[in-house]
């Protein structure tokens, strides 16, 4: 039985907290009134396979399988990744506890209700199939005609108001039962799955099989966000049992007033050289791809800076909290008329939940509101992103800025290190996770900016915009069992989309992927800032990726001088995360020869001012450790301290901090030999009282201008920083004196190699080192510095020589024994 469906509701269910659950529920029961009926979700809800018995089940959720290889699947893996296939798209539905929700559409009438959804997916696999002579007869050609095609609206007025005859839910589950049943029988009777068989190429009829899944995969995707258009209260405010879990960085409660470096990281633009892109994927690639994918293009693309990350709420909400909403001059014209057709203010999945004018905001998920994860990355429409990037170069005086072309996509992408594989062909949702990415649905949410491994740029979590408009690669071919899919979007209306998100799988998350939408359409997608002309103004506050030289001496980053920029690539990055944070295993596989004492070294520092500490008497309020890096000493003196202050001259070290501090984990690569290697995950010391991170704050800053309103400490560390700064003189004459930092009974633990460069220090303020130029005495740092300080009120306690090492590869390393000297200040 059949019934036109016309009930709609047009205002954004997720812009404040008016729709309620008995408002929800007024909207079901109209639908239901309309249809003059309410046949119920069928009793038995799968008609494949249930999530617990499904390829893919971890035991707790049902997670992505690897996207097929077509060249080595077996039979049992191509029938597994159907059933995954299958089985995740009626898991994503069964988050609907009542059939009319299924006829709800959205508030913008753009799209059909998800009854289609649920629906078109079964569809197009019979039609494909056909097309391909798989099978030769329809299931029910009425359905196959009804469900085969969606909408792609040619604006965003362009509202539909043609009610559709839908059919009820028990007519569709029974139609994809029919069609689950064909599909499994053609998998397992097809010789061309036999053993041995040849690989699956594009002109073969099993592609179309690869096609309908990767087509499921899409529509998995996109309902998902068409649930998250939906009243929140339809989906009983959690997810379905078994759906991808929440990532863990949703916060316990609002923060109505975010502020930068504490609620979401400061974004600093990297700056990448001129180099050639190769775009296309290669023909005899072992995966399916969509026909816009292939064809072969060489672009140059001009130097350019780009943010590290893409851009966060906490960052978004400054646009919005200035009124960037309200000024026309940062919107085009088009982006003009669509904000003030729908009367935007704000992002679309943001709720408001205070007055007008209050920018207090919380988060709509696809089952949930929550606490606003500040350092989310802000998901909007093309519109609001690139009215963002002209305020943003107001605000800042910075050249024109924009969103990424592809060529600049892609190379970011090749300059951060990313492989030139495709690691969704190897990993599930599940080993993402592991490795600290956020796609094939490692998780149900989004994630925070920096949440990804260090130089992974563009990789899941959320689409990103791109500059270009949909168009096809030189080479390009339509495929002739889906012969529309590319064609009618190469109209100058369809912005490109890139990375993957969260909730990409399959070929959606492949690193050959080219998809678009339209510039007013909502999906999972960011963006990332790109100044064309920015690398001379940004020099010395941003990180150069691509070929740079790196000076590793220590255990911590130089504050400010001429060697200073060489901290700032992400190879140290990595090599400092795994030195703070790493399993030993990590540091030094090779256990039963190497210099396992040199382990930990960042701890032992830590340790050494703790144990003296003790010693000493000396109080343990609060601790400062200058020169921190990444953290991995300041959070071992939050054992003992009650507040610990790291500082640290890198913006990129201070970051990683408060990520392993908002986290406890940290995502790192971990390099092996050349451009191989294992991206790890480090966590904080399981011993670490739950409350410590909450004690421990990171701040930028140079050690050779400590601000006296940083206070007064009982302890510091300064961790082989002394011969990497400008002026170890200044630093040193900040801990004591009538302004000192150091409290009278307290510690200073200075550890130091003493390897003093004039390219970070000049050699007329190095302490000690050289032979005195009158009596040609030999003069050594420990003597210098042992006077300093006690001209500074110090007296030495204790010194002892203290191994390091730092781990380049799995097969060099650079060992180095520090002198550490422990100081109490006595005047």
């Amino acid at each position: 039985m059949r019934t036109t469906v016309s009930v709609t509701h047009t205002r954004n269910p997720n812009i404040d907290t008016v729709m309620t659950a008995e408002a929800a529920n007024d909207l079901l029961k109209a639908i239901v009134e309309t249809r003059g009926r309410n046949t119920g979700l069928p009793s038995e809800w799968w008609t494949g396979l249930e999530p617990a018995e499904c390829p893919g089940w971890t035991g707790s959720q049902l997670t992505s399988l690897p996207l097929l290889n077509l060249e080595t699947c077996t039979r049992a893996d191509v029938l597994a990744y159907f059933d995954n296939t299958w089985t995740l798209t009626e898991l994503l539905f069964k988050s609907f506890q009542h059939e009319a929700a299924f006829y709800l559409p959205s508030y913008h009438n753009l799209r059909h209700p998800l009854v289609f959804y649920y629906g078109h997916p079964a569809a197009l696999y019979i039609n494909k199939l056909r097309v391909a002579n798989l099978i030769a007869e329809p299931i029910n050609p009425y359905f196959e005609v009804l469900f085969e095609t969606g909408v792609d609206e040619m604006s965003w007025d362009d509202l539909s108001r043609t009610p559709i005859n839908w059919p009820d839910m028990k007519e569709v589950h029974e139609y994809r039962q029919k069609v689950y049943a064909t599909v499994r029988k053609l998998i397992e009777t097809h010789p061309g799955l036999a053993d041995g068989h040849a690989p699956i190429l594009a002109d073969s009829p099993l592609w179309a099989l690869a096609m309908t899944f990767e087509h499921e995969r899409i529509h998995l995707e996109t309902s998902s966000v068409l649930m998250r258009e939906l009243p929140q209260p339809l989906f009983g405010g959690k997810p379905p049992v078994g759906w991808a879990a929440n990532h863990p960085s949703i916060p316990a409660a609002d923060v109505f007033d975010p502020e930068p470096g504490r609620d979401y990281p400061i974004n600093s633009m990297v700056n990448v050289d001129e180099g050639s892109v190769n775009l296309g994927k290669p023909p005899n690639w072992p995966s399916f791809g969509w026909d816009n994918e292939y064809g072969l293009e060489t672009r140059n693309v001009p130097k350019f800076a780009a943010s590290r990350h893409k851009v966060s709420n906490g960052e978004f909400f400054e646009f919005v909290a200035s009124g960037g909403y309200r000024e026309q001059r940062f919107w085009s014209s088009e982006g003009w008329n669509w904000r003030k057709f729908r009367n935007s203010k704000w992002p679309t999945f943001w709720t408001a939940v205070g007055p007008a004018g209050a920018h207090q905001y919380r988060l709509r998920t696809v089952h949930e509101v929550v606490p606003m994860p500040w350092a989310w990355p802000a998901e909007v429409n093309f519109h609001e992103a690139n009215a963002f990037c002209k305020w943003r170069a107001e605000r800042d005086g910075l050249p024109a800025c924009r969103i990424p072309t592809e060529g600049e996509q892609r190379r970011l992408r090749e300059v951060s290190g990313a492989p030139e594989l495709d690691p969704v062909m190897v990993e599930s949702g599940e080993g993402f996770g592991r490795r600290g990415l956020n796609t094939n649905l490692a998780y149900g949410t989004p994630s925070p900016v920096d949440s990804d491994p260090i130089g992974a740029i563009g990789t899941g979590n959320v689409w990103e915009w791109c500059h270009d408009m949909f168009h096809p690669l030189q080479g390009f071919e339509v495929h002739p069992y889906y012969d529309d899919f590319s064609t009618p979007c190469f109209d100058g209306q369809h912005a490109m989309i890139f990375g993957g998100s969260w909730a990409s799988t399959g070929d959606m998350a492949s690193t050959w992927s080219r998809f678009h939408f339209r510039k007013h359409f909502f999906q999972h997608i960011g963006f990332r800032l790109v100044a064309e002309q920015q690398q001379k103004r940004a020099a010395s506050t941003t990180t150069t990726t691509g070929s740079t030289k790196t000076a590793v001496t220590g255990a911590t980053s130089p504050a400010a001088g001429p060697g200073a920029a060489l901290y700032e690539s992400e190879k140290l990055l990595n090599e400092y995360v795994l030195l703070h944070f790493a399993e030993n295993a990590d540091a030094m596989p090779f256990a039963n020869i190497g210099p396992t004492e040199a382990l930990r070294f960042p701890q032992r520092c830590a340790e050494l001012v703790k144990t003296w500490a003790a010693k000493a008497g000396a109080p343990t309020t609060r601790v400062l450790d200058i020169g921190c890096a990444v953290g991995g000493s300041t959070f071992e003196l939050a054992k003992e301290y009650e507040s610990v202050v790291g500082i640290d001259f890198s913006q990129s070290f201070i970051d990683a901090a408060n990520r392993m501090k908002r986290d406890r984990q940290l995502p790192f690569f971990r390099r092996d030999q050349g451009e191989l290697g294992v991206p790890r995950v480090a966590t904080l010391d399981a011993s670490l009282a739950v409350d410590a991170p909450a004690r421990v704050e990171f701040l930028q800053g140079d050690a050779c201008n400590l601000p006296t309103s940083l206070g007064s400490f009982d302890a510091c560390l300064l961790a082989n920083l002394l011969c990497r700064l400008p002026d170890p003189h200044k630093c040193l004459a900040s801990l004591g004196g009538k302004q000192g930092l150091i409290n009278i009974g307290g510690l200073a633990v200075i550890v130091s190699p003493y390897s003093w460069l004039p390219e970070y220090t000049a050699p007329e303020r190095w302490l000690g080192g050289y032979a005195d130029a009158k009596t040609g005495e030999r003069v050594h740092s420990n003597e210098v510095l042992s006077a300093v300080m006690q001209s500074n009120g110090f007296s030495l306690l204790h010194e002892e020589d203290m191994p390091l090492l730092i781990r380049e590869h799995e097969r060099k390393y650079q060992y180095i024994v520090s002198h550490a000297m422990v100081f109490r200040r006595e005047k």
